[in-house]
């Protein structure tokens, strides 16, 4: 009750609440222009949140990127642009609503969906989370390599559809990880006689370099597009929303749970979290008419459900273990350590305040999606307007500005232009960008603690099985690069052609 009472008194604070209404108005803006992410809006937000006390700063990060989740739904369904990618698999389902003069129905199941699945997955993160940090209390060195190994493994069987791409997407992640000072033995590697090199490559220069310069530099060079698509009339919003939740309740719990537990994987994020709860429910819709209204509006809602869901799933690993469920979390356990918060068990005995405040802003910022996403959905067409050789270089100027205020030296500068290039590239052939980014993360933390576990035993490998946590970890971890490889296998004899 004790902590209860002191986080109601930093949820009541006037200065917090400013900063959650004020982060949820930019998310909402970032996130319905198409090409601008969810991952975008927080890598802008860094610069900004530097100056702010951690809460504050974890909630401006929390509410932007849930906001803009949602967001994206708004182009899509107008459009048929989706505005992050998290939007991209039920779009075309959203703008055939659309087309058949529905677009209020459209939107207000991918909002009122969106805020249902986020409350869930709060109280999934609010409920879950402690008694994980209790079980983490008894990892080792050695649970928490098998754990980190684990990650690596989902975030390449999730990456994309090739597996070899993936493989060397993360193989060459953790090949940058290896830049720098050695964690244990402290000897420069891969330098160069560079002495920015000698504490790696940041973090936050990379994520933004990766994900927001790539994306500029692929929205400048696409071809032009046309005329503009005229805007359809919305109409109501929130009409007979309560209705059409309460006769999906199933779709939304079932988007809500797909997203919650796809968003506690490392490396998995909202847009596959999305993707799976699309596609679980489409066969689950077998012998109906794919066409209909209803079957539209189930897909719809139990994805819309899935996308932010997924967020908060992303917190468990983050808050508990300190690794990141996706790029998101990723800057956002940057900034804890940089605030002071340590993530990992002992956040829930030595900042219990701080950690609950941060659950319970979850509920705050998906109770205001409410009205300030009907207000997006009304204003979607003045966003719109902005012409994009206004806004590219004031998004890339913040990029620029968020760098160096990381790094506090120009060498970030030439960092995220450099990535900002090779993730333009990698996406362009079809490259996935996740599993580079969860090597360069979980790289160190694979390092670390196999090699303090090694000296621990005398350089003996039996460490790694002598702990029933540890063999849970490796059965699963191994258990899943044996059934990704089984998968592998029939598809191949599925595409063989059979000889009559």
């Amino acid at each position: 009750m004790v902590i209860l009472t002191d986080v109601l008194g930093v949820l009541l604070d006037v200065h917090l609440l400013l900063v959650i209404v004020v982060s949820a108005i930019y998310g909402l803006v970032l996130g319905a222009i198409p090409g601008l992410t969810a991952l975008m809006a927080t890598a802008l937000l860094v610069p900004v949140v530097m100056f702010m006390e951690p809460v504050p700063a974890i909630a401006a990060i929390i509410t932007s990127s849930a906001m803009a989740i949602f967001a994206g739904d708004i182009p899509g369904a107008l459009m048929r642009m989706p505005g992050t990618p998290a939007s991209a698999a039920y779009t075309d389902d959203a703008y055939s609503l659309t087309r058949e003069g529905k677009a209020g129905l459209s939107l207000g199941a991918g909002l009122f969906s969106s805020v249902l699945g986020g409350l869930l997955s709060a109280v999934v993160l609010t409920l879950a989370a402690p008694n994980l940090a209790e079980l983490a209390l008894q990892f080792s060195s050695v649970e928490y390599f098998w754990l980190a190994v684990l990650g690596l493994s989902c975030a390449t069987f999730v990456g994309g559809s090739s597996l070899l791409k993936g493989v060397a997407a993360l193989l060459f992640g953790l090949g940058l990880s290896t830049i720098g000072m050695d964690p244990v033995s402290g000897t420069p590697r891969f330098t160069f006689g560079v002495t920015n090199l000698l504490g790696g490559l940041g973090l936050i220069p990379l994520l933004i370099g990766v994900f927001a310069v790539s994306e500029l530099l692929r929205t400048v060079t696409l071809p032009a597009t046309g005329e503009r698509r005229a805007q359809p009339a919305v109409g109501s919003v929130s009409a007979g929303m309560g209705r059409l939740m309460w006769r999906h309740r199933r779709e939304v719990l079932r988007g809500s749970t797909l997203g919650t537990l796809v968003g506690a994987l490392p490396g998995a994020g909202a847009d596959i979290a999305a993707w799976i709860s699309y596609a679980v429910t489409r066969r689950s819709q077998k012998g109906k008419d794919p066409n209909a209204l209803d079957q539209k509006v189930e897909r719809l809602v139990s994805a819309g459900a899935a996308n932010n869901a997924a967020l908060g799933g992303a917190y468990i690993p983050a808050t508990v273990f300190g690794i990141p469920g996706d790029a998101i979390t990723a800057i956002v356990i940057s900034v804890m350590f940089l605030k002071g918060l340590n993530p990992g068990p002992t956040i829930f005995l030595n900042n219990p305040t701080a950690i609950y405040s941060i659950f319970a802003i979850f509920f705050v910022a998906n109770i205001l999606m409410i009205p300030l996403g009907i207000l997006c959905i009304r204003t979607f067409g003045l966003i719109l307007k902005v012409p994009t050789a206004y806004l590219t270089p004031i998004i890339l100027l913040f990029c620029i500005v968020g760098a160096f205020s990381v790094e506090n030296t120009l060498f970030a500068v030439g960092i995220i232009a450099i990535v900002g290039l090779l993730g333009y590239f990698m996406e362009a052939n079809d490259i996935p960008m996740a599993p580079a980014v969860l090597g360069l993360i979980l790289g160190p933390v694979i390092e670390q603690t196999f090699m303090t576990s090694m000296l621990k035993s005398g350089g003996e490998v039996s460490v790694f099985f002598d702990r029933p946590l540890a063999i849970a970890l490796a059965v699963v971890t191994l258990g899943s690069w044996a059934l990704a490889g089984v998968l592998k296998l029939v598809d191949a004899a599925r595409a063989r052609p059979v000889l009559t």
